[in-house]
């Protein structure tokens, strides 16, 4: 909206409008959590108590259940598709329109700063969103628990980790200092 319709942007996205999508991205959130938590309460546990991930996350924790989880599995496909599915193809969109926008810029300075911008952004969140795909998405009978855990780890720690690194490496105040620093380890 920013890129694509900067007169716009405004009048559009208005403390009511962004006010109301929060709403409904949270009551969204909750009740996808909601159809988990009362899907896994209604299974039977036997045997140990102890979840081998580095989280309790709802894989793992279906793994010590007693009952057939293959309607949970199923369950979790058919509401995680759209969840990975429909964010996807709307970032994609968004970015076909913002990099054909970008092209209509005349000044070369104003393309580069342009797409260094979405460039960071698409970085951040195609890591995100693969390691979604791949852990709740793709089906998990090749994936052995140790990779699980590390895709895990990619989108809980690494990517709001390396978030504001990719933000702040676009300063060039902080990537002088960044580069200053390096180069005494260098010398080293």
């Amino acid at each position: 909206m920013a890129i694509c319709n900067p007169l716009h942007y405004t009048s559009i996205m208005t403390t009511q409008f962004c006010v109301k999508i929060g709403i409904i991205c949270w009551f969204y959130g909750f009740s996808i959590n909601a159809i988990y938590t009362i899907t896994t309460a209604n299974l039977t546990f036997c045997g140990p108590n102890i979840i081998n991930h580095l989280f309790c996350d709802i894989l793992p924790l279906l793994e010590l259940s007693c009952s057939d989880i293959s309607i949970v599995h199923l369950e979790m496909y058919f509401i995680g598709f759209p969840n990975v599915f429909i964010p996807t193809t709307i970032i994609v969109l968004s970015y076909t329109c913002i990099v054909l926008a970008v092209l209509r810029i005349s000044s070369s300075t104003g393309r580069r700063k342009a797409f260094s911008t979405c460039s960071s952004h698409l970085i951040v969140v195609s890591i995100f969103y693969w390691t979604l795909f791949s852990v709740y998405v793709v089906p998990t009978k090749g994936l052995t628990l140790s990779m699980s855990k590390i895709l895990s780890l990619l989108y809980t720690v690494f990517t709001p980790f390396i978030n504001p690194i990719i933000y702040s490496l676009r300063n060039n105040e902080i990537r002088k200092a960044v580069e200053e620093t390096l180069h005494k380890f260098m010398v080293w």
